[in-house]
């Protein structure tokens, strides 16, 4: 398994954990909508030559395992792929105009960290990510419950 790759001048093995999410952390990642950000974030980094190697569309959420061309920074290329994608996602789906106003599709940050040489772990941790989300959600308390008066 060879990971270096290489540019005109340079040898390279940049490999990047990116996580980021919608506006609001609305739940908006289901059934066709799923497949369409799929499709929509895999050809936008094909074109830029950055190569996924795991992804996953949690509802609220996305996280991705990208080798990135270190003649892009992550900010540029971070920019570039949520600018692109919330432009192609509303041109299929025009019912998210109205819950995001001037197609703010994305939130501004991001969460990302270097990989090294823990690429299978972090690529296990992306694969298992939907699991835990769904595990977490059956753990917490109902938000009323746990701090009702109890009655006499």
């Amino acid at each position: 398994m060879n990971d270096i790759n290489s540019l005109a001048h340079s040898k390279w093995n940049c490999k990047y954990h990116i996580v980021f999410a919608p506006k609001y952390r609305r739940m908006v990642f289901y059934g066709q909508k799923k497949n369409e950000i799929g499709k929509i974030l895999r050809k936008l980094c094909e074109w830029k030559g950055v190569e996924v190697l795991n992804a996953e569309a949690c509802p609220d959420h996305i996280h991705m395992l990208l080798s990135i061309p270190p003649k892009y920074s992550v900010s540029k290329f971070m920019g570039y792929l949520k600018g692109k994608s919330s432009t192609m996602l509303y041109e299929q789906f025009g019912e998210l105009k109205y819950k995001y106003r001037n197609r703010e599709f994305w939130c501004k940050g991001y969460y990302v960290d270097t990989v090294g040489k823990n690429e299978a772990r972090i690529s296990e941790y992306i694969s298992k990510q939907l699991e835990e989300d769904k595990m977490g959600d059956r753990l917490t308390m109902s938000e009323a419950g746990a701090f009702r008066k109890k009655k006499k």
